[in-house]
């Protein structure tokens, strides 16, 4: 069985026999190692998996980035300051251009473009804030709902989160000619054609479907390597796993036909 917390064990283990470096994002913007891998973790929902996400990688020394969303399933601020005390990044998870645009579809309001930017933006500080009164944020990354028509970078064509001390986000401050990058999305490792936004160019030419792909071929792997995990996914509760694997089937479907009718 893929995505479980055992799976991931043995894959953190294979990792750390190869003499990587785990840095969070934040570190390694401001000082790469040289053969170093970055644990991401997007924190969608169920944010206790993601808690003992961060348990088993302290278990092990190891130091991640966690990016929780401002919504109930994933925002929880006992499970963020345990994540963070626990010695992992935590990051703010925006999706405002998403949440604006539904609250004025709700008020049967419309806005144009550069409006709805300019009330992202603000959302956004606002969010900023928040998290701030917790525990500091020095990165970001974006949240891409397959279900919206916008793409919540685009806030940043007008603004610069760097006025708001921020020191990145992956998908600016990564260059992926140099980084390799893995992702679970689609609950699956080569999930380009299922994901509407969660995918970078690179000249990195792999295709591994499971987790075990990953492990057997973990003495082949570039230097640089930026992991994203969803948590959620993980679990090695049986019923709770074919949940998961039922409900991300029918989410790729859709997905995919999302993907297809763009290109």
């Amino acid at each position: 069985m893929d995505f479980t917390t055992t799976i991931y064990h043995k894959l953190l283990d294979k990792l750390i026999s190869q003499g990587y470096t785990f840095q969070p994002f934040s570190d390694f913007l401001q000082s790469p190692a040289s053969k170093v891998i970055v644990l991401r973790h997007d924190v969608d929902t169920r944010k206790e998996h993601s808690l003992r996400f961060a348990e088993l990688e302290h278990s092990k020394g190891l130091h991640g980035s966690y990016y929780f969303r401002i919504v109930p399933q994933s925002f929880d601020e006992g499970i963020i300051k345990s994540i963070s005390a626990l010695g992992h990044e935590v990051g703010y998870h925006y999706e405002t251009m998403d949440t604006v645009n539904e609250e004025l579809r709700i008020r049967n309001e419309e806005f144009k473009k550069d409006q709805l930017i300019d009330a992202a933006y603000a959302e956004f500080c606002k969010n900023l804030e928040m998290f701030r009164k917790i525990i500091p944020i020095k990165t970001i990354c974006m949240h891409g709902s397959p279900r919206s028509k916008f793409d919540n970078r685009d806030i940043w064509k007008k603004y610069d989160y760097r006025n708001l001390g921020i020191l990145g986000e992956p998908y600016f401050d990564i260059d992926f000619n140099n980084v390799a990058y893995f992702t679970d999305t689609g609950r699956r490792w080569n999930g380009e054609k299922v994901s509407i936004r969660d995918k970078v160019k690179s000249p990195f030419n792999f295709n591994f479907r499971s987790t075990k792909d990953i492990i057997h071929a973990a003495d082949h792997l570039p230097d640089k390597i930026m992991f994203t995990f969803h948590p959620q996914r993980w679990t090695d509760r049986p019923v709770l796993w074919i949940k998961e694997l039922i409900w991300q089937g029918v989410k790729n479907k859709v997905k995919g036909m999302i993907v297809r009718s763009e290109g």
